[in-house]
């Protein structure tokens, strides 16, 4: 039927070839599953060139049978958003740093999660960062 060269990411069948790009992934897994369920290499096999368990294959074809060719695509890990972070908790560090200019990231913090708002100090310090309203340090004078 055909085969895969990893080495010049191409397709080879009996007729022609086909060039994948290397450095897509899911030209790589989509060659892997026809590797794996057209021709006689087997799934183990194929998920063993293409540098993948097995798991992983049944993964994958699972995937494909469900949402189709878009399964294969690579999506972003990680969270989406800023989830702490927040408008409203980011207005809330500003408004308390307004009203309490000398308030500490660690007291608004803490005033935050009385409220029942799920921020960290680090958070804190981060929003008043980003807006600039870090206390101003006066200058060390040094003896003449």
């Amino acid at each position: 039927m055909f085969e895969f060269d990893p080495n010049h990411s191409l397709l080879k069948g009996p007729h022609g070839t086909l060039a994948m790009p290397s450095n897509d992934p899911a030209s790589a897994k989509l060659a892997m599953l026809l590797q794996g369920e057209c021709t006689r290499t087997g799934p183990t096999r194929a998920a063993a060139n293409f540098g993948f368990c097995k798991a992983r294959y049944y993964q994958l074809r699972q995937a494909v049978a469900r949402q189709g060719i878009r399964a294969l695509i690579d999506k972003k890990t990680g969270p989406k958003g800023n989830y702490r972070r927040t408008p409203e908790a980011s207005k809330l560090v500003i408004r308390a740093r307004f009203l309490d200019p000398d308030a500490t990231a660690e007291v608004i913090a803490s005033k935050l999660r009385q409220d029942g708002y799920l921020i960290s100090t680090r958070s804190v310090q981060r929003i008043i960062n980003s807006y600039g309203l870090q206390k101003k340090t006066p200058p060390a004078f040094s003896d003449p």
